[in-house]
């Protein structure tokens, strides 16, 4: 089985020979599992079943200095810690009216004539693409956060207007990227806190849930599946997400959300990536403990189909290498 087989199997929630994975080091981590081990080559039996392809914008634009760039909407970045997105230094519509702002064009000429060089090289790997900050985080890097926060409340024809006009750009750039032969569309949109949804059931499903579902449809009618990034607790939509048609919900994260639960309450209409907590259990517990909960989410949140586990998020250096080891282990050992 092929990891594109695999890949496609557990998003159609049939059962692979082994629970896929995702699993990325970067530089850091690999030369520290590289020196806890003594072997260069620890990650050999690593299996890459996913692959990313990219075209670089929006977020690519041009330096202002060493530490700022703008993206292509005019939002000005800081990017002073090299490898992190960056913060926003300040808000561009100051006012809610887009009166004299040009958006961006997702009709920029080149902007894919690498794609399809991008997509050969992974010819056995399920490949993505994606548009991160795809709206409501594309609206505050716009807006500022609690200005349209307040707009969603007090401006509701302002919040549809903005964030009917980035839809319409993503739209744009979906139909370019779905020509390609690439397997998944990617949304990164970060919804959830730690204590629910960031603007609440209610208003996520009067400005956010209508644009996405145009997104995730629009997508899957060029034969792709679709799959979401979103951090915190978003347990209030997975319901919506499904009558949606998303096909694959990310990182379900532990710390807030029982991704047990998650599994046998929704399991069937949803597939799940990610379960392993980059918050608590990869820095805090000991590499058995590590262990033990690796293994039960392969066991149980696998069973059937459905989930490629991975990490919630990037690996941070509070993670000892010893647990970056286990996983390594658990990973690749599955069955052994």
């Amino acid at each position: 089985m092929t990891p594109k087989e695999r890949i496609r199997r557990a998003l159609a929630h049939q059962e692979t020979d082994f629970c896929p994975y995702e699993l990325y080091l970067d530089g850091a981590s690999r030369e520290r599992l590289a020196a806890l081990t003594g072997d260069p080559g620890f990650d050999r039996e690593i299996v890459h079943h996913m692959a990313s392809v990219s075209i670089g914008y929006p977020e690519t634009g041009q330096r202002v200095d060493d530490h700022h760039y703008t993206d292509a909407y005019g939002v000005i970045w800081e990017d002073s810690f090299p490898g992190e997105i960056g913060m926003v230094r300040e808000p561009i519509l100051r006012e809610p009216t887009l009166r004299g702002y040009q958006f961006p064009s997702p009709h920029v000429p080149g902007l894919f004539d690498t794609m399809a060089e991008q997509i050969a090289q992974h010819s056995e790997r399920y490949v993505s693409w994606g548009i991160g900050f795809s709206l409501y985080e594309r609206a505050w890097t716009l807006r500022g956060i609690e200005p349209f926060l307040l707009d969603m409340i007090e401006r509701p024809a302002f919040a549809d207007e903005l964030l009917d006009r980035i839809c319409e750009f993503n739209l744009g750039l979906i139909d370019r990227a779905c020509v390609f032969a690439i397997d998944q569309v990617r949304f990164g949109d970060d919804w959830g806190s730690q204590r629910g949804l960031i603007m609440g059931p209610k208003l996520w499903r009067r400005f956010i849930r209508p644009r996405f579902a145009h997104m995730v449809q629009r997508a899957a009618s060029y034969g792709k599946t679709t799959f979401l990034h979103s951090d915190g607790d978003v347990s209030d939509i997975i319901p919506d997400l499904i009558e949606i048609g998303l096909t694959c919900l990310n990182p379900v994260q532990p710390d807030v959300m029982d991704i047990y639960q998650v599994k046998r309450e929704y399991g069937g209409h949803i597939a799940f990536h990610g379960g392993v907590s980059v918050q608590h259990l990869l820095p805090d517990s000991t590499p058995e403990e590590l262990r033990v909960e690796v293994r039960r989410l392969i066991r149980e949140v696998g069973a059937g189909g459905g989930f490629i586990i991975a990490p919630t998020h990037s690996l941070g250096r509070d993670i000892p290498p010893e647990n970056l080891l286990v996983l390594v282990e658990e990973f690749t050992h599955q069955g052994r």
